[in-house]
């Protein structure tokens, strides 16, 4: 009994290590480097994605409050471009003064330079935020390919190493003549170690790639929704933000009223043909 109780807590991770060959050793490098990699990523994109956050709510509310385009442009000068949504509004502004450089129509009618400044200022305009939009996602999707990778392929690497690990235990039982439970059990235990590991890695790659696919989906769809509002923004000079839409529009309305009516009071009336009567006639 003593035997037996001394073989089993002889046995373990570190006898495991201890007993484990080339190939077993390099699936746990393996997983070792994916987990390193995993927590990484877990930990650089979420602080990435935190201050990120931060900076869109303070950058939104400073947009939706400028009186105008120079405040904007003043507010990009001094905060620079520190998340997705003022990296779109300055393309914008880059779009629109490389455009009148180039020579668009209404900026001393020279040709355009090329393709990229070909078309009109509104489809170049477009371009330009699409071009922001899609930039923005490839860096908010940065890493998410190592995290499924490591989620979908960290359980096969782990079994294979538990399968590795059981044929050379059977193997060694085998050749030592000794078929008992106990001297089976220990080396089939340790192989489990591996399947083990294998979920230990995947399981956080699992959750960190859908907590971030989940906040790149939310944070792209706000940003294509920006996107009608800094074009119509850059396009126009109307802000159709949601805190002042309603007021711009009643604005827009008495403007128009206005001039309709200090056109009809500038404009003198007809004077009034004298009737003559059949009589006269």
């Amino acid at each position: 009994m003593e035997t037996t109780s001394n073989s089993l807590s002889s046995l373990g991770f570190g006898h495991f290590l201890a007993q484990a060959d080339g190939i077993s050793s390099f699936i746990l490098l393996i997983m070792l480097v994916m987990s390193v990699g995993t927590w990484y990523l877990i930990i650089a994109k979420g602080l990435r994605l935190f201050f990120a956050q931060h900076r869109s709510k303070i950058f939104l509310k400073d947009f939706w409050g400028a009186a105008s385009l120079d405040a904007v442009a003043r507010q990009l000068r001094e905060t620079g471009v520190t998340e997705p949504f003022s990296h779109l509004v300055h393309h914008g502004f880059t779009a629109v003064e490389q455009h009148c450089a180039a020579g668009c129509d209404d900026c001393e009618g020279k040709k355009p330079r090329g393709l990229i400044d070909a078309g009109t200022p509104d489809e170049f305009l477009t371009r330009a935020l699409k071009r922001a939009i899609a930039q923005d996602k490839a860096r908010m999707e940065h890493g998410q390919t190592f995290l499924a990778t490591v989620a979908s392929s960290a359980p096969f690497i782990g079994l294979f190493g538990t399968v590795w690990g059981i044929y050379h235990a059977l193997l060694a039982i085998g050749m030592s003549g000794r078929s008992s439970l106990d001297q089976v059990a220990g080396p089939v235990g340790e192989a489990l170690i591996m399947t083990a590991l294998g979920l230990a890695v995947a399981i956080p790659a699992a959750v960190a790639y859908n907590a971030f696919a989940r906040a790149s989906r939310n944070t792209l769809a706000e940003l294509n929704s920006f996107a009608h509002d800094v074009f119509t923004f850059l396009a126009t000079g109307f802000k159709s933000g949601p805190t002042n839409a309603a007021e711009n529009v009643m604005a827009t309305s008495d403007r128009i009223i206005a001039r309709y009516r200090n056109s009809d009071e500038a404009t003198p009336a007809p004077s009034a043909a004298p009737i003559k009567s059949a009589a006269a006639a």
